[in-house]
């Protein structure tokens, strides 16, 4: 980015197509990977990250609604994009011009998609409820999942489901995960008794991957995995899969200040300086992703250094305490995801570990992990990331 800009994201395009590859080992042989693209691609840029994916020969993408899909469509992007989530009739239309293909949410959507096909053809995926209770036509009415199959003007083109504790670790859990897989395999193999073929099927999302490998499907749709996270630190895999974060989001310092000892700052005057202070105030706030609950309890990187948020996140900016960190000016980087790297102070290389060569200044580096963001705002990682802003501007390096 320009020394102009005052927050972004850089997407590293290297870590993210070694992410690609790793979830194809997992994946198998046979199937192919449907990355997840919702939601600006998790908050990294949809256009810039599906675009990057197409250069791997990924030709198959699902988002959570019809804009998302036209969006992608309208930037190029070829290939099959699901998507999940319900469309309104009033939208399907856009989904015979960019040649989409919808989820089919329950037996009335499928009805209403059909009388709208006429003599075209729409193409779906079925949408099947093996027990998540949310999307799909429900596993045990087979009558009804086959009525779908006589419908006109459907080109039936996959079914699908979503398993809701794969991330789960204890026995229950992994029961429950497993007899969602059964339920799936079950209505895919009475089709095929019946005569229906030439759909694909998919239940897999990241943790379907990361903890049921030995499953095979002939798609899988990758999440958060895809971009190098886990949705919580504490998260435990079954696979050794070494995934890389692809995301970081920085920001600039816009000035340096001194807070007096007993004075005050921001909006509440929530944070109180014990003894005198060197802030900077950071060209990042809540607009853009920052979660407001990081008020008084979030940290930042600066110079390499980790340093505190003191006071409330406001919309467009926030105070961070830089008062250990040297040099500090206007127009300095400060990272919130990723890592920083800077001068020691005052000092040669001691030849500690990780320091340059002898006779350079010896060099620090710290790093913040979107799961060390969520964890201090008490969240997910799926909703930090997918909540950055949209006025971030966005880079692949």
């Amino acid at each position: 980015m320009s020394e102009t800009d005052r927050a972004w994201i850089e997407v590293d395009r290297e870590k993210l197509l070694h992410n690609v590859e790793e979830l194809k080992r997992l994946s198998g042989t046979g199937c192919e990977l449907m990355p997840a693209v919702k939601a600006n691609a998790y908050g990294h840029g949809d256009i810039l990250i599906s675009r990057i994916l197409q250069t791997a020969g990924i030709d198959n993408f699902c988002v959570a609604s019809a804009d998302e899909a036209v969006r992608l469509r309208e930037a190029g992007i070829s290939g099959q994009i699901l998507i999940l989530g319900y469309t309104h009739p009033e939208e399907f239309p856009e989904l015979v011009q960019y040649g989409l293909t919808q989820t089919v949410v329950d037996q009335e959507h499928a009805r209403r998609l059909s009388q709208y096909a006429g003599r075209r053809k729409i193409r779906i995926h079925v949408g099947v409820d093996t027990g998540m209770h949310r999307l799909g036509i429900p596993h045990d009415r087979m009558d009804l999942i086959e009525e779908v199959w006589k419908l006109p003007g459907l080109d039936i083109t996959g079914i699908f489901s979503h398993l809701c504790v794969s991330d789960g670790t204890t026995q229950a859990e992994e029961a429950y995960t497993r007899e969602q897989i059964r339920r799936l395999r079950f209505v895919t193999e009475y089709l095929h008794r019946k005569g229906f073929r030439g759909f694909q099927s998919h239940i897999q999302g990241s943790y379907g991957l990361l903890n049921y490998p030995e499953y095979s499907f002939d798609l899988a749709r990758p999440g958060i995995a895809l971009y190098g996270v886990l949705s919580s630190a504490k998260d435990k895999v079954k696979t050794e899969a070494c995934l890389s974060p692809v995301l970081a989001l920085k920001a600039r310092i816009a000035c340096v200040k001194e807070l007096p000892a007993g004075e005050a700052a921001g909006y509440g005057l929530t944070y109180t300086a014990l003894s005198s202070r060197k802030t900077a105030i950071v060209t990042a706030g809540y607009a853009d992703g920052i979660p407001r609950s990081l008020s008084n309890c979030g940290t930042a990187l600066v110079g390499g250094r980790r340093v505190p948020v003191i006071g409330r996140v406001c919309m467009d900016q926030l105070t961070l305490d830089v008062t250990d960190v040297p040099g500090v000016s206007a127009g300095d980087e400060v990272v919130f995801i990723g890592r920083s790297c800077g001068k020691r102070a005052g000092g040669r290389d001691r030849q500690t570990p990780g320091s340059s060569p002898s006779g350079n200044p010896a060099m620090i580096s710290d790093i913040i992990t979107a799961e060390d963001m969520a964890e201090a705002a008490r969240t997910i990682t799926n909703e930090i990331l997918s909540r950055l802003g949209t006025r971030l501007g966005r880079i692949a390096v």
